[in-house]
């Protein structure tokens, strides 16, 4: 065929095609914009929807009767911008958003950079966070971090931009921000923190309180004031990069001196430690958004019974002197379920706020040696196991180390006892013996079972309890003991619920067994004979009509009693803030505050035994031998608990007969030990 008459090349065909793809594309560009167009045409014509309305949020206790209001109305007072100080919108600005004033609510670069910090972490932690768009979350919407959030933000940052000019939206945005302490707003904020008008307000004072929003908590003058300067710092800084102000008026307004004006504290009706400490479980643990909690109308459901608080709230104020400085902690546990049912932080709240149920200052003393004793008992101790009581020095550290303790009042037995003597007496000879028997490493993985999780070292004197562990440490911890080595986490919050009854929250605690049963009653048994004649406790004998174990412990600074009950634990802490000495006299309020307490608060429920699990068993045996007890025994023997297995087997002397016709010897633990407990209880 002639070149003349041939078909045109492909690329005519090709042509055609992207010719069609731009046609089409811009005809769907079209459509887009016209879309778009429309769409913002009906959102510049409608109103903007109302914002939410800040809601009680109310706590309750485990029966559901209301504990506290933990909202009663919003410290707000709204102010037109114009009397809002100048200093005060610079420092707003320029920490929050210094672009404000050239973007139509979503900054590109803001978003670009949340974006990327998105996918590189796979999460949706960082926000673009215009003063738009933070003004549409808190009218319009909660704080989840969810992408369907995230678009509905979106939507309302746009149309509060189309419908309010930029000097409305950052007026509105001054008066929503949350400040913690139930205030809304500057004008609320500046009055609460400085007495002061928001219009009078200092270079200095506008970055301190311009800082705030970013944590209410984090940031407030009230609560960490080091927090606070760090903040208004980096706001400075900030002012003086954006040309607001220069560097040398940012140092100088950073070293100006702010007074800020002392917190009026409200003192709650009841449980206001323990309202503190959930408070802070649901924002920090949970993560609760603070305002939600405050104001958001959720209802908390909590474990504490308002009936023990009321009692324990009154053994305190009882036992304690009306006046002075001497301060008590108590917290209450059920161990069967580890629901906190009572808790103290100290003897006057509006006074101060500080829990002492939760410091970890103060040396337990004594009281920590059941732990020590558990431990021994999982490793090849028994009731029996002796050990002389006298001045002892030991040695540790490869021989390197000495340590010498010695027993209260310089009182020894100076002769051989065993554990159940030497935890009634609170023999320190004894504890040491057993630690350096058992192993001080031991002793603190047994701790760290039990829930302890303060510092601990592998020292001789750990078996006096000389480091330091919060009552609440060691509440947990022997409620582990009374639920028979079960460990059932502590709990102050049961379910959580947003106004329309949505369930944002509900408890699972976890339960594990981290010591057999037999040896948690076994050591139970043994501190029951704290509170009989001899025993440490025996002072409050009178007071206890039902079955309890316990420790005291006392030490220069601080007095203790911790003990329980089937159905509670409790630790009682007594001692001085400033751990100043503590007087003879004062050292022994811990454990009437503790028997008045358990007694009140179990006023409803009948005595019970301590079941006794499978594993266990009795015998009659002879003190002075640590051998079965017969008729050829010297007078004096009684009926001692064990560990299957773990009992004597011979008999202090051989005299030929018959244990039945003796009526001593091993017994089986349905006639022995109930039996036993229930004589020592009736009798006591």
């Amino acid at each position: 065929m002639p070149e003349q008459h041939r078909k045109p090349a492909a690329p005519s065909r090709l042509l055609r095609r992207l010719r069609k793809l731009a046609s089409l594309f811009a005809s769907l560009s079209v459509i887009t914009l016209a879309g778009l167009f429309l769409l913002l045409l009906y959102w510049r014509s409608q109103a903007l929807p109302a914002a939410t309305v800040a809601q009680t949020s109310m706590l309750y206790d485990a029966r559901g009767e209301v504990i506290d209001a933990m909202y009663e109305g919003q410290n707000r007072s709204v102010v037109p911008l114009a009397d809002v100080s100048p200093w005060l919108v610079k420092a707003v600005l320029a920490i929050e958003d210094h672009r404000f004033y050239e973007h139509y609510g979503i900054d590109p670069q803001g978003v670009a950079r949340a974006l990327m910090t998105d996918l590189r972490t796979m999460s949706m932690e960082q926000g673009a966070s215009t003063i738009t768009q933070q003004l549409a979350r808190n009218l319009y919407l909660d704080h989840e971090r969810t992408w369907s959030r995230k678009i509905k933000e979106a939507v309302y940052t746009m149309r509060l931009e189309l419908q309010l000019s930029k000097n409305q939206i950052l007026e509105q945005y001054l008066n929503q921000i949350y400040f913690g302490h139930a205030t809304y707003g500057i004008q609320a904020a500046s009055q609460l923190f400085l007495h002061k008008d928001a219009k009078d307000l200092t270079l200095a004072e506008s970055a301190l309180l311009a800082g705030i929003p970013k944590g209410p908590k984090f940031y407030s003058p009230f609560l960490n004031m080091a927090n606070t300067k760090d903040r208004q710092k980096l706001i400075l800084d900030a002012m003086a990069k954006f040309g607001d102000i220069t560097q040398e008026e940012a140092d100088e307004a950073y070293a100006e001196p702010i007074d800020i004006v002392p917190q009026q504290q409200n003192q709650a009706a009841i449980a206001p430690y323990f309202r503190d400490y959930v408070r802070q479980v649901a924002t920090e643990q949970l993560g609760i958004d603070e305002a939600l909690f405050d104001s958001g109308g959720i209802k908390v459901y909590t474990t504490l019974d308002l009936d023990m608080q009321k009692a324990a709230e009154a053994a305190v104020a009882q036992e304690l002197p009306d006046s002075g400085e001497l301060q008590a902690a108590l917290v209450a546990i059920d161990p069967r379920t580890g629901y906190i049912k009572a808790m103290v932080g100290g003897r006057n709240y509006a006074d101060n706020q500080f829990n002492r149920a939760f410091a970890t200052t103060r040396q337990p003393g004594s009281s920590f040696k059941p732990i020590v004793y558990l431990t021994a008992l999982e490793n090849g101790f028994t009731p029996l196991t002796q050990f002389r009581s006298e001045p002892t020095t030991f040695t540790y550290d490869d021989g390197r180390q000495t340590y010498t303790p010695s027993n209260y009042g310089g009182l020894y037995e100076n002769g051989p006892i065993d554990m159940r003597t030497a935890i009634a007496k609170s023999d320190n000879i004894y504890a040491v013996n057993t630690i350096v028997g058992v192993g001080a490493d031991k002793v603190i993985e047994g701790a760290r079972k039990l829930g302890i999780t303060s510092p601990l070292s592998p020292l001789p004197s750990l078996a006096l309890g000389t480091y330091p562990v919060s009552p609440f440490e060691m509440a947990a911890a022997f409620s582990v003991i009374a639920n028979g080595g079960e460990k059932a986490e502590p709990t102050a919050i049961l379910r959580i619920e947003d106004p329309s009854g949505k369930v944002l929250y509900e408890a699972n605690p976890a339960r594990k067994v981290v010591f057999a049963p037999a040896y948690a009653y076994v050591l139970t048994n043994l501190m029951q004979s704290v509170f009989e004649e001899g025993g440490t406790g025996y002072r409050v004998a009178d007071t206890l009509k039902r079955p309890v174990a316990g420790k005291t412990g006392t030490t220069n600074t601080d007095a203790w009693m911790v003990g329980f009950t089937p159905e509670l634990a409790t630790a009682v802490w007594v001692g001085y803030d400033k751990a100043r000495s503590i007087s003879a006299v004062e050292s022994h309020l811990a454990a009437p505050i503790f028997a008045s307490f358990t007694e009140n608060a179990l006023a409803a429920v009948p005595p019970k035994l301590f079941a006794i699990p499978d594993g266990v068993v009795t015998a009659y045996i002879d003190p002075a031998s640590g051998k079965l007890a017969n008729a050829a025994c010297s007078d004096g023997s009684r009926l001692e608990t064990f560990v299957a297995g773990t009992e004597p087997t011979a008999y202090c002397a051989d005299t030929g007969g018959d244990r039945e016709e003796t009526g001593s010897g091993k017994e089986s633990r349905d006639s022995g030990s109930w039996w036993s407990d229930l004589k020592r209880w009736w009798r006591d």
